[in-house]
């Protein structure tokens, strides 16, 4: 596989597991599954396989007309004979429950919000296709989303974060022990995820080549597959080029040739590797804060925007579709600008 690139491979490896999910549920889905695909990615399309499969479980656990069904044998005639108190004692079937290995799953505002999108998504498209003449899930009020505290690294908790993965001191012995073989990747990782903003998706996914140091730009790919040259620093240079000499003298998995971050076992280092790896070095310098990938997407977005000012700079640089995205994010930096703004002008010398 050391010729396929890396997306091409993740898509086809997406691919299959939405058809091996579909086969779980009523063959309809297959049908909304294959209109949708033009607009959304493969990992989206999963994630509504997943949301769905809830959806039909609830119905079959709670539900006394569908309680002797198969998940398979629900009709389209059954979701179309729904209420909207169905669909509403739905949404609080959302909020505690327990899945197929009996553990509680407990969701919040935004995971009941995103399963009710997917469910009046997947009726609207039956609707509009007349193949049902009600559409229950259309009249369902989506719970209101309370705003929630962006979470983000301050300029010396950033500098403290870089430090404790050169130095390593304050890592457990074990955790030193690894330190010694991955200390070069870590920073150069960390660099480039607080240097960039590319979300760590993204940052698994660039290959050797796609690094240009004579433009100071990499290739990445965001949602959808559109492909993005994200510019950078001499900071990220720097680290770049000091885990590139590391880099060259691995041999690396068959099939992981071109990564650009490696794994111990030598493959293509995933998502949740690197998820791991952020929490360990921000455990050690903000332990009250719960720091992820995205939160260091978060602390470059604020520093860039209180750098320029420029909330459509930040956008594109984050590959925002939707510039109002952007804006709930930053709106609190927005209203901090706005009352700077008021001794801007003297009327009066």
């Amino acid at each position: 596989m050391a010729n396929v690139p890396y997306y091409e491979q993740k898509d086809r490896e997406n691919t299959l597991k939405l058809r091996a999910l579909a086969k779980g549920l009523p063959p309809y889905c297959a049908v909304f599954f294959r209109a949708i695909e033009p607009r959304t990615s493969s990992r989206t399309r999963i994630a509504y396989a997943y949301d769905l499969k809830i959806f039909f479980d609830f119905l079959i656990k709670e539900n006394p007309m569908l309680g002797k069904l198969e998940r398979t044998q629900i009709a389209l005639s059954h979701l179309e004979s729904l209420t909207v108190a169905d669909l509403e004692e739905y949404i609080e079937y959302l909020k505690y429950r327990f899945n197929d290995k009996d553990q509680e799953v407990v969701n919040k505002e935004r995971g009941i919000m995103r399963k009710l999108a997917t469910l009046k998504s997947f009726y609207r498209y039956f609707y509009q296709n007349e193949q049902i003449n009600d559409n229950p899930a259309e009249r369902v009020r989506l719970p209101k989303l309370h705003d929630k505290e962006i979470i983000r690294l301050e300029p010396d908790e950033v500098a403290k974060l870089l430090d404790a993965v050169e130095d390593g001191s304050e890592l457990t012995p074990k955790q030193q022990q690894f330190h010694k073989q991955t200390k070069y990747r870590d920073l150069a990782l960390l660099t480039l995820l607080l240097g960039t903003g590319m979300r760590v998706s993204e940052c698994v996914g660039i290959d050797i080549q796609d690094v240009n140091f004579e433009t100071g730009g990499v290739l990445i790919h965001r949602k959808g597959g559109k492909e993005v040259v994200v510019y950078f620093g001499m900071e990220v240079e720097e680290a770049l080029k000091d885990y590139l000499d590391i880099r060259e003298t691995i041999d690396p998995a068959p099939g992981h040739e071109d990564a650009l971050f490696l794994s111990l076992q030598k493959k293509r280092i995933n998502v949740r590797s690197v998820e791991l790896l952020v929490k360990k070095y921000a455990t050690i310098v903000t332990p009250l804060k719960k720091i992820t990938p995205h939160k260091l997407r978060s602390t470059y977005g604020t520093s860039l925007y209180r750098e320029t000012g420029d909330i459509y700079l930040v956008a594109d640089v984050l590959g925002h579709a939707d510039v109002n995205t952007t804006k709930k994010h930053y709106a609190a930096l927005e209203d901090e600008r706005r009352r700077s703004a008021r001794d801007k002008v003297r009327l009066r010398e």
